[in-house]
């Protein structure tokens, strides 16, 4: 069928046929992307906002066209690439709220640590959408095998240097070229920097990929060690006066045990669930405790956000281009807590009931100071299932089994899985329980049984967290106990249409925080909010460890900042006048302990190091540079 063209047809088709190609790609990715501002039927009135979207798999098909010199091939296979990344950035919008971002892509490198389990329960049970790919990849393959080239092989070096052009502006593209940003212009396109959801309506997905690559390109944060000393300045009697103040807790040094609990918060903040008590143990453990709400930096995903911001005490805020730290972070020394309690004799621990290679958890802890990791493969071979995932209870034995009655302090840090989602699964579970759990109406079915399934878990973490502080309290060692959860889990559906209790977004929704003083011997308990960069300051204080002015300075400036603390696409809240004069000053002096040269500036607030009391054993990590708390 594509022989005996005339040589003018023939040479027609070579320049028609891929033009007619392209115009099909630029008018499918409108139409796939489903994104109002690139809608295929505003073709007319946005043409450039349209091609802008498709660049990046025009180009793609343009280079495939070059090395396979077959027009129908090449677009098939960037359709075909084209509509994997929209599928992506569509599951990851209805699950989280947000479009597939550049960061994101860094996941890709995780599915063999355990993310191919954990990501792909997102994924459709519905096989149609299998079905189709299945057929879009049998029409390639037979374009493969009876379309003809559509140019001779030897072309006098015409296809090695148009390919190599080719190749060389996709690979500025996806690099972030600042030059790139001309195309991408924000001015002339728009772009919402604060909403990557927003932007991704009014520009599409692949633009806004772009525009969020490009933003951050060329630009590399410098501290401003001038600026961070005139600020200490500012704050050096407020600084003095409350590490003077917290030296006065002259407790010896307790075990310390951090539960980040996964999705975990309040049902009672959703509209029609007021008056559920769903939480039991943490409102009675609330009576004698510090509480409060607890700003994360993130929302239904992207635990190690706020993972980081706990165990570091750096805000993720002076860190834009920073979305997952553990991927991002350099491999050496890590200032944070965990090094502030070695340099105090503590035996550093996490614990985390799945793979240690997921979100590249090994190395982080490593650079973080961790003695010991004990992971999914060091827990009892019995040890239960709820859900998908471990059971909360299993790691409340393992908890348990890691404290000592003798030998030097330690500090457990344990990260749960068991409310992880997706909220569409049902194994290892009591499904009569899960259904007996009552929820508003108004939703979906499909909504009803993921919140019932999230509700179903997170009592369950609810009756641990009552366990774990009953056993500590009964233990011989003074211990504290931290709870908290990382962020709201993603029950989109569900807070759409219920609605919170404050009138706020679920972007805007904090997370609830305890700290148990299991023996009751410590200073008086504190209700207030703070951010989640605040907790580690807190904790070392009420554990009588108070020499670290950076943890302190966090506790003075605090207060006024906490709340600027949010979820990456939701919006600001207004700053007032002391937060505006703090923010900027702390972000220089986050950067600069992040890169270990903030210590000159604190030198004159550090009382004489005194001796651990106890030595600390070596553990798994104990030949990395992982001693003391140095900056």
């Amino acid at each position: 069928m594509f022989r005996n063209v005339s040589p003018l047809r023939d040479r027609m088709s070579r320049v028609v046929l891929p033009l007619l190609l392209a115009v099909a790609f630029v008018l499918y990715t409108g139409f796939v992307d489903g994104n109002p501002g690139v809608a295929a039927d505003h073709w007319w009135d946005r043409p450039g906002h349209l091609v802008v979207n498709a660049f990046p798999g025009l180009l793609t098909a343009g280079l495939l066209l070059v090395l396979t010199r077959r027009a129908w091939l090449s677009f098939g296979l960037a359709f075909l690439a084209q509509g994997v990344v929209l599928a992506v950035s569509a599951i990851k919008m209805k699950n989280l709220g947000s479009p597939l971002l550049p960061a994101d892509f860094r996941m890709v490198g995780q599915l063999k640590n355990g993310g191919l389990h954990l990501l792909g329960g997102y994924l459709p049970a519905n096989p149609l959408p299998y079905l189709a790919i299945i057929a879009a990849i049998a029409l390639v393959v037979m374009a493969a095998r009876v379309e003809p080239p559509l140019f001779a092989r030897r072309t006098h070096g015409r296809r090695l240097v148009s390919g190599i052009a080719l190749f060389a502006l996709i690979a500025t593209l996806f690099a972030g070229v600042p030059a790139w940003s001309t195309m991408y212009d924000k001015n002339r396109l728009g772009m919402q920097p604060w909403s990557a959801a927003a932007n991704a309506g009014d520009n599409g997905v692949v633009t806004t990929i772009m525009q969020f690559r490009l933003q951050n390109a060329g630009k590399k944060a410098r501290p401003d060690p001038t600026s961070a000393a005139q600020f200490l300045a500012s704050t050096d009697g407020a600084l003095r006066e409350h590490m003077a103040a917290a030296a006065a807790n002259p407790r010896q040094t307790p075990d310390i045990v951090v539960v980040q609990s996964e999705s975990f918060f309040d049902p009672s903040v959703i509209r029609g669930m007021e008056h559920d008590d769903l939480a039991p143990n943490l409102h009675r453990l609330a009576e004698h405790a510090s509480v409060g709400r607890l700003h994360v930096p993130t929302f239904g995903g992207g635990t190690i956000r706020t993972e980081f911001e706990v165990l570091t005490g750096l805000s993720l805020r002076y860190f834009p281009s920073m979305q997952f730290p553990y991927l991002q972070m350099s491999s050496g020394v890590m200032p944070g807590m965990v090094r502030t309690l070695r340099s105090h004799g503590y035996e550093t621990i996490a614990v985390h009931g799945n793979d240690p290679g997921f979100w590249n958890r090994t190395s982080a802890f490593r650079s973080l100071g961790f003695d010991r990791f004990v992971s999914q493969a060091d827990f009892p071979r019995d040890a239960p299932r709820s859900g998908e995932y471990m059971a909360d209870s299993a790691m409340t034995d393992e908890i348990m089994r890691q404290l000592k009655n003798d030998g030097p302090p330690r500090f457990v840090f344990a990260i749960s899985m068991e409310a992880h989602g997706p909220y569409d699964k049902s194994a290892n579970i009591d499904t009569a329980e899960r259904d007996a759990i009552a929820v508003p109406d108004g939703l979906s079915d499909a909504a009803k049984m993921q919140l019932r399934n999230y509700i179903y878990h997170m009592r369950r973490a609810d009756a641990e967290l009552g366990r774990l502080a009953e056993q500590l309290k009964q233990r011989e060692r003074p211990t504290l106990l931290l709870f908290y959860g990382d962020h709201l889990p993603a029950l989109v559906e569900a807070y759409d249409k219920l609605g919170f209790t404050d009138g706020g977004n679920m972007l805007t929704q904090t997370v609830p925080y305890i700290l148990i003083d299991a023996h009751g011997d410590g200073p008086a308990p504190q209700r207030d909010d703070v951010a989640a960069w605040m907790l580690p300051g807190r904790l070392l204080e009420r554990a009588g460890i108070h020499d670290d002015p950076y943890f302190a300075l966090t506790q003075v400036v605090g207060p006024h900042l906490a709340a600027l603390t949010h979820a990456p696409d939701a919006p600001s809240p207004p700053e007032d006048d002391i937060a505006r004069h703090t923010d900027g000053p702390m972000g220089n002096i986050a950067l600069l302990r992040m890169k270990r040269k903030l210590d000159p500036l604190v030198a004159q607030y550090l009382a004489p190091p005194a001796a651990p009391a106890t030595a600390r054993p070596a553990g798994i990590f104990a030949d990395e540079p992982a001693v003391g708390a140095g900056q």
